[in-house]
């Protein structure tokens, strides 16, 4: 097994996710002679020994005094098998967002349990996000196992009661001391029921979530390229699939369909490409393709509702009605949903967008199927979403007038500036 592995921690806080970390940098010999001065002299939870391993990754002032994770530290680290990024992420519930972007492009969750008190809330929501998000293999670290005696049948319980989410995924569950680093980077004595691998071994061997080579192509548009009248060409990332020269393909959502005529990169031509490459494309007809169209084989989904998993993350809740700007892939629009959230809250919403969207089922294409919304007041991103199907189309919704458009973005705005950003956004469609 070989290769880069994306791993994201998950757990209730306190649970030890920063105190595992620091422990596999360190005993993995991922960390400088001078981190480990540093850390030693910045200690100051002597319960934890002469050296705090969860200051290896908590780095801000904040996240020291409290002795909480805040912002999600990420780290890069090798063995000599593989090679990994790690993202250290919040188990506070106040931090739910960070999670969610550590966990956004994570192969592997290491979901932390402190074996004193089992799965709480907050664990069966950070495996709901990471499930949400594709993450498809789980590690199960019962921590602090020192602290119930290594106690095979308390982790058997926690085994047993893991939340129900799981079910379908690749689960290990390995019991852990972080703290004494048993069964991290190699088995413990003090655990001699336990017959799988340690934590560091597992995720040598673990999947890493290749791109599916048979999946069909998928290409947005990023940016066109014209530096002069003899070269037009288009870049962007392939999100999925293969293309190579001569191969037909469709521009969407238009519908015309031409060939590939070059494949184009830095270091010259190729005869074929395949995800998650950055390429420029030319195309042998002289075509309307612009950023945020789609090149793609075959026929795709072409609309402007659609069913998603939303994690919010702003303070602001998700008011139904209100125009939201929404970002997928290359293409921004604007869009409403027709359900509230909170802040934290995970739910199915239904959303309608001002333009037509090429999209598909995040569990076919994590690229094509995710998307963000923004608060266009605050330009903050407000929510993550994972398209769940499409919905049939709601002719109010698409073919209302430019004045009825207009009325209800200024009707559902907070403020003046909301009012303001809503209605220009109305108008740069309704001109398109």
């Amino acid at each position: 097994m070989s290769g880069l592995l994306r791993i994201c921690t998950a757990g209730s806080v306190d649970d030890g996710k920063s105190t595992l970390i620091g422990r596999l940098l360190y005993d993995s010999r991922s960390v400088y002679e001078d981190q480990v001065t540093s850390v030693r002299a910045a200690s100051r939870n002597r319960t934890a020994g002469p050296l705090d391993f969860s200051l290896f990754t908590d780095g801000l002032r904040a996240e020291r005094e409290q002795g909480i994770t805040i912002d999600v530290a990420y780290r890069y680290f090798a063995t000599a098998r593989r090679s990994f990024i790690l993202a250290d992420t919040p188990g506070h519930e106040q931090y739910t967002r960070n999670m969610a972007t550590g966990a956004s492009t994570a192969d592997v969750a290491v979901l932390l349990v402190d074996a004193r008190h089992g799965v709480r809330p907050q664990t069966d929501r950070h495996a709901r996000i990471a499930r949400l998000l594709g993450i498809s293999t789980f590690v199960v670290a019962v921590n602090k196992m020192d602290l119930v005696g290594f106690d095979e049948r308390v982790f058997a319980g926690i085994h047993e009661s893991l939340p129900a989410v799981l079910d379908g995924a690749r689960v290990q569950s390995i019991p852990i001391s972080a703290l004494d680093g048993d069964n991290v980077i190699s088995n413990s004595a003090r655990t001699p029921w336990y017959g799988g691998p340690a934590l560091l071994p597992f995720l040598e061997q673990a999947d890493a979530g290749a791109a599916d080579p048979a999946a069909p192509f998928r290409f947005p548009v990023q940016l066109v390229i014209r530096p002069d009248h003899d070269f037009r060409g288009y870049a962007g990332q392939i999100a999925s699939g293969r293309i190579a020269v001569g191969d037909p393909v469709t521009v969407w959502p238009s519908g015309r369909t031409t060939i590939v005529s070059r494949i184009v990169t830095w270091d010259g031509d190729l005869p074929a490409a395949s995800a998650p490459m950055s390429v420029t494309l030319t195309l042998a007809d002289e075509l309307d393709v612009s950023r945020g169209d789609t090149l793609a084989e075959g026929t795709v989904h072409v609309g402007q509702r659609f069913s998603a998993n939303m994690v919010w993350m702003d303070e602001r809740p998700l008011q139904p009605g209100r125009p939201y700007v929404l970002k997928h892939g290359t293409r921004t629009v604007t869009a409403d949903a027709d359900a509230p959230l909170a802040l934290n809250q995970i739910g199915v919403v239904g959303l309608t967008t001002g333009r037509p969207l090429v999209f598909e089922p995040y569990a076919t294409n994590r690229t094509t199927g995710s998307f963000i919304l923004i608060d266009p007041a605050t330009n903050f991103t407000a929510g993550a979403g994972m398209i769940v199907e499409a919905l049939p189309a709601r002719a109010a919704a698409v073919a209302g007038g430019a004045a009825e458009r207009l009325a209800a973005a200024a009707r559902h705005a907070g403020s003046e500036a909301d009012a303001i950003a809503a209605v220009r956004a109305v108008l740069e469609e309704v001109l398109v």
